[in-house]
Formats: C-alpha cells, sequence, structure tokens
C-alpha cells in the first residue's frame, strides 16, 4: 500500500536543481521532493505522496494522523524495512534467508581465474 502521510519539514535545500526537504514521518527521516510547494518553509507540515509534498497541513491535524498511522502499524507498514516485510510475510524466522544456510557467517572469497594457456 502507498500511503499519502503528513510529515514535519527538518531542513530543505537543493539537489541536481530541484528544492528538496528532509522531512520528519513520526522518526522516519526521508528526502522529498518540494516543487508543488515551493513556499513551504522548516517546520510546518506537508502531506506527502511518493516523495513529493503535495499539501500543506496544520500541525494538529498532522499529529493526529501520524498518531492514527502509529496505532494501526501503517507507518511500519509504510517505511519499514521491505526486506524484513517480506521475510514476515514468507513466514521465515531470520530476515535473512540464507542465515542458516551452508555459507552462514563466512565471508565470499574472491576466486582466482585462470587465464587460457597460463598456469
Amino acid at each position: 500500500m502507498c500511503l499519502a502521510v503528513p510529515g514535519r519539514v527538518l531542513d530543505i535545500g537543493e539537489k541536481d536543481g530541484t528544492r528538496m526537504a528532509t522531512v520528519d514521518f513520526g522518526g522516519v527521516q526521508k528526502e522529498v521532493c518540494l516543487e508543488y510547494l515551493p513556499d513551504l518553509r522548516v517546520g510546518e507540515y506537508a502531506i506527502v505522496h511518493v516523495g513529493f509534498a503535495l499539501q500543506r497541513l496544520d500541525e494538529e491535524s498532522a499529529r493526529q494522523t501520524l498518531a492514527l498511522f502509529e496505532e494501526l502499524g501503517m507507518l511500519q507498514e509504510e517505511f519499514g524495512d521491505p526486506w524484513e516485510q517480506a521475510a514476515a510475510q514468507a513466514g521465515a524466522d531470520s530476515p535473512w534467508p540464507f542465515a542458516d544456510g551452508p555459507f552462514a557467517g563466512e565471508a565470499a572469497a574472491p576466486q582466482q581465474v585462470q587465464e587460457e594457456g597460463r598456469p
């Protein structure tokens, strides 16, 4: 599911000519494009969808919505680690699917390749 989530602008800058912000979504920080809200300021709240700030929001509404999303587990669903989520949905005990396999805990050794005609 892809939600439109309220977030608070922490800082604003420019990246490759695009106005961007670091936005806090109840403890999770993401980079967000501000091109649709060019006058949004640090400290203000906005509704963000797929990385774009779409609409300014008052602080009380933002806090209520974030609290509801948190209560329903929707923030973890939206911002949680996708590998852990996939493992949980698959019923795996470990977030890494090969943790118990024959190579668990081993670092991959570089393979040496012999060129033709050389020993």
